[in-house]
């Protein structure tokens, strides 16, 4: 594969050009080195740009980054709705192009899935979201992350969760404090049979939390690239996913999240119909540079609650944001002091 390019600077009259392109979109692709452009939609918007835009940004193995420096115009906000992701801070293009550069297949993947839109048809959407996150689990972006790390964790005990019951609320607690509550496989299937004991009773509500100075933060590291083969991690993904549980459970679930809260840490508290955060509560997506996607459901779940444009941004920026940014973008629904 060719080395991923500098990223294409264009207005909106280059992109319209760029769409009636004969190379596109085998020109502008991850596999031929220019993964990302970045769309400057200060310039003046033909008016034919966003009917050309759909049929060429839904198979276009590319990146496409809006970028305003000031209010957008009313045709260049029905441009910038069409493409992948609209920076909020023009200061932040190199983060973005570090990103893309570092892992251009993962990128332009990740772009590429959100643009689908499966997230409204979420059960659908976890199936292909975990059959590109075992994809890119066999390329070599996530190789040469992988190839230098050394953690492999420690001995510990066997505990996971605590669960209480009070009433008819079910209240299960990430326990593993001293790995900031780290998703490893033992978890993920202790938290699997909580789940479906409150699917097997109607009027159990459940309240998600975790102990120690994190809510989690995300799929334990040691653990990673140890599956037997990506495809039989596919489906065992599947048939023990949480975020299908917390989808099927709807209404009745809350979380109540605090400290870091990374990757799974987010992606499946942003599944719960109420999601509560403490003041210190940090949110990031870190997955694109390891070369992979989020893969424990938040191409499904973030894109609910804040677009599918923040949820790529999210993950091109890689560094968490605020409470209170995530309570303005809708990730939070609450912010609140946790016992």
């Amino acid at each position: 594969m060719t080395h991923a390019s500098e990223p294409l600077h264009i207005d909106a009259r280059g992109l319209m050009d760029l769409l009636r392109s004969a190379t596109m979109p085998e020109g502008f692709s991850a596999l031929t080195g220019l993964p990302l452009v970045f769309v400057h939609l200060d310039d003046g918007v033909p008016t034919d740009v966003p009917d050309l835009l759909e049929p060429a940004l839904l198979s276009a193995v590319c990146v496409f980054v809006g970028v305003a420096s000031q209010p957008l115009s009313p045709r260049a906000g029905r441009l910038a709705t069409r493409l992948d992701a609209v920076l909020e801070d023009p200061s932040s293009l190199e983060t973005v192009a570090a990103t893309v550069r570092r892992s251009p297949v993962a990128s332009a993947s990740l772009a590429l899935l959100l643009r689908q839109e499966l997230y409204d048809r979420p059960l659908g959407g976890l199936v292909a979201e975990s059959a590109l996150y075992s994809a890119l689990q066999a390329g070599p972006e996530f190789a040469r992350w992988l190839a230098p790390r050394s953690d492999h964790g420690g001995a510990e005990d066997d505990k996971r969760l605590t669960i209480r019951r009070v009433d008819d609320v079910l209240y299960i607690t990430l326990a593993r404090p001293a790995r900031h509550n780290a998703l490893d496989a033992k978890m993920r299937d202790y938290l699997h049979d909580a789940l479906l004991l409150a699917m097997s009773e109607p009027s159990l509500r459940v309240v998600l939390d975790g102990s120690g100075p994190s809510f989690c933060s995300g799929g334990d590291l040691a653990e990673f690239g140890s599956s037997s083969d990506p495809a039989s991690a596919h489906v065992v993904r599947l048939t023990h996913s949480l975020a299908r549980l917390l989808l099927l459970l709807g209404p009745r679930t809350e979380s109540r999240v605090h400290g870091v809260c990374i990757g799974a840490g987010v992606e499946l508290p942003a599944f719960t119909h109420r999601m509560v955060g403490a003041e210190d509560s940090l949110f990031a997506l870190p997955e694109l540079g390891m070369g992979l996607i989020p893969g424990a459901g938040g191409t499904v779940s973030l894109p609910r609650r804040i677009g599918r444009q923040r949820t790529l941004l999210l993950a091109l920026h890689g560094h968490p944001i605020s409470a209170s940014i995530a309570l303005r973008w809708g990730l939070l629904d609450a912010i609140e002091e946790q016992p």
